[in-house]
């Protein structure tokens, strides 16, 4: 059965490249009357086709040169924009996605964040050494530098996120 649906579809590409190659630009068919609008469009879709075939062979062309001028540069614009996916959908998404990511970033560096804290706060708060005995002056100091370093890391962490 997969070996029968494989044989229609390389038939089915063969066909379709024929039809392509058929109406490609280059072809003496645009001898006589000039590609207008349709044509244009035509061979916009087919641009990654004929680019390929044009390769290989003289005679296959991505551009019709006997052409009405406007309607077809227009045409053939909007089909090259359908095959090669020229819409603004796709930076809309991205942008959508990037600001979900933000949010993620944002969610994370906070967690990160809080446990630095707990872990500052829990070195800066760990029971003496016995026999040594700190000042006064000495653990406002630390809790100075356990300040310090948490604004610094959270510093750096929002930054890290951000780009």
């Amino acid at each position: 059965m997969k070996r029968m649906q494989k044989s229609i579809a390389v038939l089915g590409l063969i066909i379709f490249l024929l039809i392509t190659i058929s109406c490609a630009p280059g072809n003496k068919r645009w001898d006589e009357k000039p590609a207008g609008f349709w044509a244009g469009l035509w061979h916009g879709i087919i641009i990654v086709i004929t680019f390929i075939i044009s390769l290989f062979t003289d005679s296959v062309h991505m551009y019709e040169v006997n052409n009405s001028g406007g309607w077809y540069n227009f045409g053939f614009l909007l089909g090259a924009m359908i095959a090669l996916g020229g819409g603004g959908g796709g930076v809309y998404k991205k942008k959508r996605k990037k600001g979900v990511k933000a949010k993620e970033w944002e969610e994370i560096c906070t967690k990160v964040e809080e446990k630095v804290r707990k872990g500052i706060k829990d070195w800066v708060d760990e029971p003496e050494v016995e026999g040594v005995e700190e000042s006064e002056d000495k653990k406002k100091e630390w809790e100075e530098i356990g300040r310090k370093v948490e604004m610094k890391i959270k510093r750096e962490l929002r930054k890290w996120a951000e780009k």
